[in-house]
Parts: C-alpha cells; sequence; structure tokens
C-alpha cells in the first residue's frame, strides 16, 4: 500500500473557522484513503500563516521523525511560511505543497522551488505559479475540488432569496454586495450570509454600520458559520448564490450551488469562472461580472429579479452544469498522479 504523510493546520475540523483549504484537505485524505494511499496525517499547532518558534520546531519535529523517501503532502498554509524548515527536509523527503491561495511572494518562490511537486486546486493557479515563478510545468498539476451529489433546491417563482457563502472578510468582498443590494432596494429579495463572523473583526463592524446606514437590517441576515445539514438546508432554500469575492483560488461553494441546480451570480476572478464552467450547450450557469464594481453586480442582481425568463434560463443551464460536475474522487485521481510524479523524480537537493 502506498504510504503518504499529509501535514495540516491544526484547526482544520474547527467548525468555528470552516475554509474551503480545510475542507479539501480533509476531502483528499479520506478520497485518498479510498483510492488506495495509506494516509497518515499530522495536525501541525501554530499560528499559521504566522507561525511562532515553537511552530517552526514543532513542524520541524514532525518533518525528522518521517522515513527517508516518504511521500509528504504539506498544505501550502504551512509550507510557505517555513522555507528553512521545508530546506532542511527536501534532501531526504518527497515533498509535495499544497497551494490553495497563490501568495505571489518571495518567501513562497523559495518554498516551491525546494520541493518536489506543486500541487493547486485550479488550473486558473496552476497557471497562475507557472507564469509567475516559471516552474517546470512537470512538477505542478492541478487538481480541482469535487463536490457531492445533492438534493435539488427548491427555488421560489420570484427568485428573490440570495445566499452568499463566505467568510466575512474583505477579499471576499461583502462590502460591494451591499452597495449592489443597495441600489436594487426597491425590488424584493432577502440576502442570507453564512460564513464565519471573526475572521476580520473590524471590517465585520464596518459592514454593519454600512447595512444600517442604507436600512437593509432587516434583508441582509448573516447566519455565522454553518457547515453540514445545516448548510445544505441553507443551499435548500435558495433561489441564486452571489459572491462578490476580490480574488479566489476557485469557489467550491460554486460547485455546491450548482449541485443543487442553483445558478451563480459571481465576479470574473480567479478561479471562479473555472468553477461556474459551461452547460454542455456551452451556456453559463448564471452571470459573471467584473470585481470591485457595484454597479455591474447590481445590474445582474435587478435582470435576475425582473426578468423571469432570465431565470429559467439560468436555472435550466445549471440543471444542465449538475450533470457534469465530478466527484472527490476524481480529485483523489489528480492528486495520486501528483504525488507519483514526485515519487519518480531525482530531487532537485540530489
Amino acid at each position: 500500500m502506498k504510504q503518504l504523510h499529509v501535514v495540516v493546520p491544526n484547526d482544520i475540523d474547527d467548525p468555528l473557522s470552516p475554509s474551503g483549504g480545510n475542507l479539501y484537505d480533509r476531502r483528499i485524505c479520506r478520497a485518498l484513503a479510498v483510492a488506495g494511499w495509506s494516509v497518515h496525517e499530522h495536525a501541525v499547532h501554530g499560528g499559521w500563516p504566522k507561525p511562532d518558534a515553537g511552530a517552526r520546531a514543532g513542524l520541524a519535529r514532525v518533518l525528522s521523525a518521517l522515513p527517508d523517501d516518504s511521500a509528504v503532502l504539506v498544505d501550502g498554509l504551512i509550507a510557505s511560511a517555513v522555507p528553512e524548515v521545508l530546506a532542511s527536509k527536501a534532501g531526504r523527503l518527497r515533498l509535495v505543497v499544497l497551494i490553495h491561495m497563490p501568495l505571489l511572494d518571495e518567501t513562497e518562490r523559495e518554498v516551491l522551488a525546494i520541493v518536489d511537486g506543486v500541487l493547486t486546486t485550479s488550473r486558473w493557479s496552476r497557471q497562475l505559479l507557472l507564469d509567475r515563478y516559471r516552474l517546470p510545468a512537470d512538477r505542478v498539476h492541478a487538481a480541482p475540488p469535487g463536490v457531492d451529489a445533492a438534493p435539488l433546491a427548491q427555488g421560489s417563482d420570484a427568485g428573490a432569496e440570495l445566499l452568499c457563502v463566505a467568510a466575512v472578510a474583505r477579499h471576499k468582498g461583502h462590502d460591494v454586495l451591499v452597495e449592489a443590494l443597495a441600489s436594487v432596494a426597491d425590488r424584493p429579495w432577502r440576502c442570507l450570509c453564512v460564513g464565519t463572523l471573526d475572521r476580520e473583526p473590524g471590517f465585520t463592524e464596518q459592514l454593519r454600520d454600512q447595512i444600517r446606514e442604507y436600512g437593509l437590517s432587516d434583508r441582509i441576515v448573516f447566519a455565522g458559520p454553518q457547515t453540514g445539514a445545516d448548510l445544505s438546508a441553507r443551499y435548500g432554500a435558495a433561489d441564486v448564490l452571489v459572491l462578490a469575492s476580490r480574488g479566489e483560488t476557485y469557489g467550491m461553494v460554486v460547485t455546491e450551488a450548482l449541485a443543487r441546480g442553483l445558478p451563480v451570480l459571481a465576479t470574473a476572478t480567479g478561479g471562479l469562472a473555472e468553477a461556474l464552467g459551461r452547460a454542455p450547450d456551452g451556456s453559463r450557469p448564471g452571470a459573471l461580472v467584473p470585481p470591485e464594481d457595484p454597479a455591474a453586480l447590481a445590474g445582474v442582481l435587478r435582470r435576475w429579479l425582473d426578468e423571469p425568463d432570465l431565470r429559467r434560463q439560468l436555472r435550466n443551464s445549471a440543471l444542465l452544469r449538475r450533470k457534469t460536475l465530478t466527484d472527490w474522487r476524481e480529485t483523489a485521481r489528480l492528486v495520486s498522479i501528483a504525488l507519483s510524479a514526485a515519487s519518480t523524480k531525482v530531487s532537485v537537493h540530489r
């Protein structure tokens, strides 16, 4: 049986701080085990991505204890903060770094030059790393997230139930969404925002002030972080997913919405277009607008709310796209390819 050591942040299963990166790590560990890998998980404590000396020493101890030539998949939140730790172990371990969100800085460049392989969660981010760092193409692999099959959302004729699933943080663009919603306040709608509220407390408070100033406190509701059946129920009660992100590597919530037949109104940033994809007939199961453009987002929201034919068209496209979504078994297959490629190469330090 193939052996794999996976190094993840210690909060990987914290229900109060769910994230796409943690969910990806958890699902990949499970899917690889089903696919025949013997997966050994190492949760490393520390304030990642800003570890103190104790966290660095803890990671070094974990890596030092692994047998020579072990295949090791390291979450990028950890790896990108400790190039000196990885450099000291790269000569005897097969290190593959899983990049959830490219940092595009010199520290990340140093890390990716050290390791035997790089794994990204979208084709978009793979190309970005190749362009920015000039890495050998055969060392960088993409394994987009899978999605579980889910029941269809019920939907409503008016399409007025809007859902945003994202941690409340500036890069997720909630302030842009609020501006857009204020522009269509004369239309009937309700927006439920699901996601942790303590990632950036200052931004969250500014957002609440913004909502109060527009008189929308009874229409924009923050439900906090939710997972499992609770989150599934939120998708099931929605008409459309709205995402105003300033940057996104992929956007797992997009495919989670599509798995329920929900159209998606989002920004054309990063890997969101890849996640949204197209139905087999070439149609988009939603709409993309420029980031940082509340007027453009308001325009597409207005059309969604005003035009029954458009809602019907986007819903039909979402149902077709739903049939093309891949599950976590496919993601595990792609991860296995990346791990196997790293294990057959002569290390850059040998």
